[in-house]
């Protein structure tokens, strides 16, 4: 969340950040400031209220010592007055401090300076574009009719053991699924990711940490029982890891990826887009997490944003990247780029990647810190980026690479997968 330092220094800059999102509760802002003005007023009169009970109790004893019993009385009597303030005083405090934390989880990031105008993912900028898109022959399937005829995804068989949006992959495609998280673990690990086995599900404190709380609870799978919360991406527990944790400058950079299942409810999600791989409730993501000095943030995330095109060019997948604008700018972001690869026989765009900046709007949540070179403690930057979400790679590979024969393994794949057709 924004540090209320932050806003109450930059309410100009906050604001226009918030417009620029099409953001419509600004008066949280104003709320916020006053909050926090009522706030730092209780804790001046509490100081205050403690500091004279404080004086008035050492005064109690010189004053038994000296014979003076009526006036210990009066400074007794004053120092249990001073306690029924103070107590009065903590309680309406800690009811306004989370009133206003409360309030800041209502606000979300401010977008960085380059992030487009615009209100909705038709207005997204277009920054590249790679690959070819490959002229199919007579008579080729979308990916979902290829995995039924090669028999290699069942959706229906999804269907039984738990419901829509739920395939089981079979044969080669299980095969091929597999050599695809080996491959994008062992990309990243060269890359100098460090890899991680985390946790399927999380608490309540991670899910706050990381923003998913309370602003996507809707989407989220809660275990009720356990309060626990299903993961929608490895992002939520790597990043938790470093919870709490005050960090040098000697430890920058750090870089984890891990492998996941993800599940996410994708509840209001129906229609033709969703067919498929085109949308799923539980999906398989390599992600990829970096703890960075805030003076490094950008030129890490350029860093992030050339890993992953390697990745895609080496798969020979015709992709673009998309600078989202204010309106499409998930809540916790300050800068994403969007990667899509282009399914030929569906003829559109799939996401398959999100490469996200959060600055210090996570690092404030989760309280993780670094000391400078000056000995003062300061909020770490975040980032994250998907390298990558199995779906609908896999279906632009399915039918980018089918032929009258079969279905063509890429190259860089071979090894992993110990085949290089589909028939």
């Amino acid at each position: 969340m924004l540090q209320i330092s932050y806003i109450r220094e930059n309410k100009e800059k906050v604001l226009t950040g918030l417009k620029k999102r099409n953001f419509g509760e600004l008066e949280l802002v104003e709320q916020a400031i006053a909050l926090d003005e009522k706030r730092r007023a209780l804790q001046t009169e509490l100081d205050e209220a403690l500091s004279k009970s404080n004086k008035l109790s050492k005064e109690i004893g010189a004053l038994m010592k000296e014979g003076k019993k009526e006036e210990a009385e009066e400074a007794k009597a004053q120092t249990a007055q001073y306690k029924e303030l103070t107590k009065r005083l903590n309680a309406e405090l800690d009811q306004t401090t989370t009133s206003l934390t409360q309030v800041l989880y209502r606000i979300p990031n401010i977008p960085n300076e380059i992030v487009p105008e615009g209100k909705s993912a038709d207005d997204n900028l277009n920054v590249f574009q790679a690959g070819e898109i490959p002229a199919l022959y007579e008579g080729a399937l979308p990916h979902w009719e290829l995995a039924k005829k090669y028999d290699i995804i069942d959706f229906e068989l999804g269907v039984k053991l738990t419901g829509a949006g739920f395939p089981v992959y079979k044969g080669k495609g299980a095969k091929l699924q597999r050599a695809l998280i080996s491959y994008f673990l062992d990309k990243n690990t060269a890359a100098g990711y460090q890899e991680f086995q985390v946790p399927h599900m999380v608490n309540e404190d991670s899910g706050y940490g990381t923003g998913q709380l309370p602003d996507k609870e809707g989407q989220m799978y809660h275990v009720q029982l356990d309060n626990l919360y299903l993961i929608p991406t490895a992002e939520v527990p790597v990043t938790n890891i470093f919870r709490d944790m005050i960090l040098s400058e000697a430890d920058f950079p750090i870089c984890c990826t891990a492998y996941t299942p993800c599940f996410r409810r994708e509840a209001g999600s129906y229609g033709a887009h969703v067919r498929g791989l085109n949308r799923l409730h539980q999906f398989d993501k390599v992600e990829i997490v970096r703890i960075e000095h805030p003076d490094r943030s950008y030129q890490a995330l350029t860093q992030m944003v050339e890993h992953v095109k390697g990745i895609l060019n080496e798969l020979k997948l015709p992709y673009r990247i998309l600078r989202l604008c204010g309106g499409d700018l998930g809540f916790t972001s300050a800068i994403t780029y969007d990667f899509e690869v282009y399914s030929t026989a569906q003829e559109k765009w799939l996401e398959i990647s999100s490469v996200s900046n959060f600055e210090t709007f996570q690092a404030n949540r989760l309280k993780l810190r670094f000391r400078n070179s000056e000995g003062k403690t300061q909020l770490v930057h975040t980032l994250n980026g998907s390298s990558l979400a199995l779906p609908r790679v896999l279906a632009g590979i399915l039918e980018n690479y089918q032929t009258p024969e079969g279905i063509l393994i890429p190259e860089v794949l071979r090894k992993y997968t110990g085949f290089d057709i589909i028939n």
